[in-house]
Formats: C-alpha cells, sequence, structure tokens
C-alpha cells in the first residue's frame, strides 16, 4: 500500500517593499515585475530577555497585467501581503558562478493603505489579476486592505 502524502506549495508573507517594482516585458510582450520584501520578526531572547528584530528579505515575481499595476501603485516602503508559491531556479553570475535563489512567484499580492475613515481603516479594492505564465486561470488581484 503506498500512502500518498498531498504537495502544498503556498506561501503568504506581509511586510514592506525594499525599492520601487522593476518592470519588464517577455518576448512576447507579457508583463513581469520583480519586487522585494523586507518581513520583520521580532523575539526575546532566551539568555538576555532582550527584545530582538530580525529582517528576512524575500524575492517576489508577479506576472501578466498584475505586474504593470503593481509598478504603477506600488513603490519602496509600501506594505503590502503577498500569496502565491515558492520557486527555486539558478542561473550563472556576471562573476561565472552558478547560483540558486528561492522567491515567491506571486498569485496575489495587496497594497495595504491606511484610511482616513472615522473609527478605523479604510479599504479601496483595486482590481488586478495576477496571471502568471503557466497558469492564467488564476483570476486573484492587487487590492488595497486596511493594515
Amino acid at each position: 500500500m503506498d500512502i500518498r502524502i498531498p504537495e502544498i506549495n503556498q506561501v503568504m508573507i506581509a511586510g514592506r517593499l525594499t525599492r520601487d517594482p522593476e518592470l519588464r516585458f517577455t518576448q512576447k510582450q507579457q508583463g513581469v515585475v520583480s519586487l522585494s520584501v523586507a518581513v520583520n520578526r521580532r523575539y526575546q531572547d532566551q539568555a538576555s530577555g532582550e527584545w530582538k528584530e530580525d529582517t528576512t528579505f524575500v524575492p517576489v515575481t508577479v506576472w501578466g497585467p498584475a505586474a504593470e499595476r503593481c509598478k504603477q501603485k506600488m513603490h519602496k516602503g509600501n506594505p503590502v501581503l503577498v500569496e502565491g508559491r515558492l520557486t527555486a531556479s539558478e542561473y550563472t553570475d556576471k562573476a561565472g558562478q552558478k547560483r540558486k535563489e528561492m522567491k515567491i512567484t506571486a498569485r496575489r499580492v495587496q497594497l495595504m493603505v491606511y484610511g482616513a475613515k472615522e473609527g478605523g481603516a479604510e479599504a479601496v479594492p483595486e482590481e488586478a489579476p495576477a496571471e502568471t505564465a503557466e497558469s492564467k486561470a488564476d483570476a486573484s488581484g492587487i487590492e488595497e486592505v486596511p493594515f
């Protein structure tokens, strides 16, 4: 009897953009944007009891019309929520060294904004499907949500 283990590749992060999105186009004129998100983790050092902060910088790729909307609406320092899948790739750097990279291929990107509405934050949705080169059926979007 062979036990089938479910394979799940789903990632969700929230943080701030470390730079403005960089938009480029493939030979087939499909937009692709590269982002970098800084995700902070605050923890208490067991030995000293002191609170410390650790930052992880996560590369993200967004495809299709959502890539162009990211370029238009998102800027360095913006808080974002990214949902997608973890992907690995290999490349050769300028020095000729082989490198491996892990990044998120986004299915959905949300810009988190502060609202001026009484009693809390205001959400202003912005429709933007995040299509990947492999799957254009996934119609998630870029949205502005309260943070």
